[in-house]
Order: structure tokens, then sequence, then C-alpha cells
């Protein structure tokens, strides 16, 4: 018989497993290190940054996810240098399951960094949930954000870090977990050029961190 799929909310995630929640840049030392960081963009990157934003801060409102994710999200991931290598993949709408503490966890990754083998994720190491609306029919974002990283854990055994983004229409906001605590990031919104570009930088800086310590 097949096993009954529940959404968690992130207050039930928080009970479940006994987690610790910490927010702000430098609330984790994890966290600190990762969004204390800046980049330049080369002549390239910043038509492609300056043609990306012409008119989004007042056509995002009007967006749905279909057209977030083309007219925004695709571009700030290619600027972000979140493609895939020889050593880790990039996958989309990917499922990712596990028992972890006795609970069965399933969750749909918008878009996920793994090893892997062709289309089958193996060991993740970051995650990426979008949804246009905060308040969402399909669930708790953050709550689905944690049971990924749960499910990771379980799945990875390796007790590193797990490193994560969650997106609200505007506002981007980055994740850390590491065993029972996990760190939200300050929300970044992505109507204002400033913040685009730390956003950028933030995911160019998480490359540099799965490359140096993450991957096995």
């Amino acid at each position: 018989m097949a096993k009954k799929i529940k959404s968690y909310t992130e207050a039930e995630i928080i009970k479940m497993f006994g987690l610790e929640r910490l927010a702000g840049n430098n609330a984790h030392h994890l966290m600190q290190d990762w969004t204390n960081t800046s980049t330049k963009l080369n002549d390239w990157e910043m038509a492609l940054f300056e043609d990306t934003y012409e008119g989004m801060p007042e056509k995002i409102t009007g967006w749905n996810e279909e057209m977030l994710k083309m007219n925004l999200i695709a571009f700030i991931l290619r600027l972000g240098h979140l493609r895939e290598t020889k050593s880790y993949k990039t996958y989309y709408e990917s499922i990712l399951e596990a028992t972890v503490e006795n609970h069965f966890l399933k969750v749909r990754a918008d878009m996920m960094i793994a090893t892997g083998i062709l289309e089958i994720p193996e060991k993740p190491y970051f995650y990426f949930q979008e949804y246009k609306k905060v308040k969402d029919p399909k669930g708790d974002i953050t709550g689905q954000l944690l049971e990924a990283c749960l499910i990771a854990q379980e799945k990875n055994k390796n007790n590193k870090p797990l490193y994560g983004c969650t997106v609200y229409g505007r506002e981007w906001e980055f994740y850390v977990m590491e065993k029972k605590t996990y760190c939200v990031s300050q929300a970044y919104n992505c109507t204002n050029k400033d913040d685009l570009l730390q956003i950028i930088a933030i995911l160019r800086k998480f490359k540099e961190i799965l490359e140096t310590r993450l991957l096995d």
C-alpha cells in the first residue's frame, strides 16, 4: 500500500524534529560566511543583468509561477553560475523521499544541485523552492525546504551542512541547515538592483562553498 503523503508547515517540522530556528545574516557562522560576499559582473553579464531587470519591478506582480521562472529566476541562476559540471548536476522538479526519525517525508524540489546519474539525484547539496505568492494553496514553502534538507541529511549521512533558497515573488531568502539548527537570512528584494546583485553574489559564493567544502 502506498504511503500517505502529508505536506508539513515550518512550525510542524520544528516540533516533529526538535529543530532550532535562527534568523539573520549574522545569527550563524555558516550564514555569515555565505552572505558576507560581493561580486562583479563582466560586460556580457552586466548586459544580461540590465536586460533581465528592465521592466521587472513593474511587471513581477502580474507574473504567475512560470512567468517568474522564465523571466527572472532562470537568468539569475545563470548569472549565479549555478550550472552543472562533471562533479554535480542541476535537477528540476525532482521528487525526494526518505523516512526520517520514523516520519515519512516526500517533497518535490523546484530546483536542486546534487551528484547523480542521469535523471537520478543521489547526494543533494542545495535546494531552490519558489512560489509566486507567500500564502499558497500548495503548502508552506519553508516547510518543504526543511523537509528536503532532512531527507538529504538522511541520504547523505555525512554531517555536512545543507544550503537552500526560497523565493516569494520579490523576496529571496537563503537557508543553511547544520544538524538540528537552521538559519534564515535577511530577505532580499529582487526589485532593488543592489539586492539583486547581492543575490547573484550569494549564489556564486555557494558554488565556491560546494566545490571546496561539500563535495566528497
